[in-house]
């Protein structure tokens, strides 16, 4: 099955041509590196422009996955570099990107050269800029869905591209947009959160958020507008970022983000400039033309969909004579806006495993799978798990079987084995502590199906340094790592939340150190079983009982 298919967004020849003449620049930069004829201090800037990093023991490769959504044929070749120029897998991150961690500089020009053969690149997954737009996992077929968001995530991906103002901005720049009921695409913890509307009568239109993000300082994301029209969203994007990029921070990096310009501002004050500035810039160059967004919607029509009745005989019988299936269609799939159909989570959290991870057979495997069981598409979730997204209930037995196969059957899609982990000091020059064992100490801890259905749905989200690239602020239960005199400490906060009741969570007692930290958790996790009423998750118990509660319980202290 082609790469170039509905739900996907197809390049054309200016697009390819334009990737090829990039990775031959590149490749002679590379050259001129190895040659000597660039310092490392020179290579930098243009290596971070494709999307390479210098990590502790090898170059690192980010790939660039728009909204999350990739072809069967895409991932196959994402295989087939992670087996020729890698260790033969792949890491999927919260950006809904994969990263190669073992690449050698040599190589970086010929992987470019096929990735661009199936219509991918490096370009914007790293420095000063506009970085890889991110969206709800399930869109185009979540129940409930009101707007696809994966539309304007693409218009904001042309619009931002090598756009020539912002490719230098104080900091990187963060933008996810939902347009679901449910908030799946974290927009409180981004630079920008959209969430898209229907304002009736077949109009849309965009609630926008700015300032939220993690890091150093956390913050989420205040209301800047309501109900913008769509002929305006570029308009006032625009408008944002040429107010950041004019007064965001550039003395201090600790401070560059637009999340500290508002904070200090004040987004009042902000709102009357980026106001004044998108009343100045707004008219025919800036408008969002109904045509245009037609246009691009075309290339994300639902996939051929049967006509197939809302209850499934033998799917129900499937799930009556098998409780291990029962339980993973339960936890791992979700309801389609289409009658007989399912989306379903892959996890990449096996009980003991590296979160994030899929080998190239695994990725081949699913390659396979998608065009088997969902029309050639699939996505990346920013919890690090895979999607297919419109799934034949009565194929998911086939596929739940064909997934165990190959280890990719864990039932725990947002259960307390699902955890979200960074590199931590396994691979990143800025990490202080190790993440990766840890979260997979967490996981075979807990890893008895039974004891995971009994705890419910419980977010642990683990961090190796403050830039918090883990997201752990946002954690039901939430590790952070530090270096504390030469030794691994690790901070414990409790009650955090990415979704739509977004908020930060709180340190519930004194830092530990690495062999503590497995154990705290059990005895926050025993805590909550004692506590939670009937119907409690883990972070509404908190948010009824407080953190002091917990803090007894597993600190034995109430100070």
């Amino acid at each position: 099955m082609s790469h170039l298919q509905a739900g996907h967004y197809q390049y054309d020849e200016i697009d390819r041509r334009f990737l090829t003449e990039r990775v031959e620049q590149f490749r002679r930069q590379v050259e001129r590196r190895i040659a000597g004829e660039l310092s490392e201090a020179e290579f930098r800037p243009i290596r971070l422009m494709n999307g390479l990093y210098l990590q502790l023991h090898a170059y690192m490769l980010r790939v660039a996955v728009p909204y999350g959504v990739l072809s069967s044929a895409q991932l196959r070749q994402l295989a087939s570099i992670g087996r020729q120029y890698d260790r033969g897998y792949g890491h999927f991150t919260t950006r809904q990107n994969l990263q190669f961690n073992w690449i050698k500089l040599v190589d970086v020009p010929a992987i470019l050269n096929d990735l661009a053969k199936v219509d991918m690149h490096a370009i914007q997954t790293s420095g000063n800029c506009i970085r890889n737009v991110t969206t709800d996992q399930f869109a185009g077929a979540a129940a409930d869905e009101v707007v696809d968001p994966r539309v304007y995530a693409e218009i904001i991906r042309q619009w931002s591209t090598l756009h020539p103002e912002f490719t230098f901005l104080p900091r990187k720049f963060k933008i996810a947009i939902t347009g679901a009921t449910t908030d799946r695409a974290a927009i409180a913890i981004h630079d920008v959160g959209i969430r898209a509307r229907a304002l009736g009568q077949g109009a849309v239109g965009f609630d926008i958020f700015v300032g939220g993000g993690l890091g150093r300082s956390p913050f989420l994301a205040k209301s800047l507008r309501a109900e913008l029209p769509q002929a305006d969203l570029l308009a006032y994007l625009e408008a944002i970022l040429r107010i950041y990029n004019q007064y965001g921070r550039r003395d201090n990096i600790y401070k560059a983000r637009i999340k500290i310009l508002v904070h200090e501002v004040g987004i009042d004050a902000l709102r009357e400039q980026i106001d004044a500035e998108f009343e100045r810039i707004r008219g025919p160059k800036y408008r969002l033309d109904p045509e245009i967004v037609e246009s691009i919607r075309a290339h994300f029509a639902s996939p051929p969909f049967e006509d197939l009745p809302a209850k499934s005989p033998a799917f129900e019988a499937a799930l009556a004579r098998d409780a291990v299936f029962a339980r993973w269609a339960e936890i791992n799939t979700v309801a389609h806006r289409q009658a007989g159909y399912a989306a379903v989570t892959i996890s990449l959290k096996p009980p003991g495993g590296i979160p994030g991870d899929a080998t190239s057979d695994q990725m081949d495997a699913v390659a396979d799978l998608a065009e088997r069981f969902s029309f050639g598409e699939l996505r990346v979730t920013h919890e690090q798990n895979l999607v297919l997204a419109h799934v034949r209930r009565d194929d998911l037995r086939a596929l739940w079987q064909e997934l165990g196969k190959h280890g990719l059957d864990t039932a725990n899609a947002g259960l307390i084995g699902d955890i979200i982990a960074c590199p931590g000091l396994d691979y990143c020059a800025l990490a202080s502590a190790r993440s990766i064992s840890l979260a997979q100490q967490i996981s075979a801890r807990f890893a008895d199906p039974e004891q995971q259905h009994l705890i419910g749905e419980l977010k642990i989200k683990m961090s190796g340094c403050i830039n918090a690239c883990g997201h752990h602020h946002v954690g039901h239960i939430g590790v952070l790592g530090v270096d504390k005199h030469g030794v691994e400490t690790y901070q414990i906060t409790v009650g955090g939340s990415a979704a739509d009741d977004a908020v930060l969570g709180a340190v519930v007692g004194p830092a530990v150190g690495y062999d503590e930290v497995v154990a705290k958790i059990g005895r926050l996790v025993d805590a909550y079983l004692e506590l939670r009423a009937p119907g409690e998750r883990f972070v509404d118990t908190v948010a009824r009982l407080g953190v002091k509660a917990f803090r007894e319980k597993a600190y034995g202290t109430a100070a």
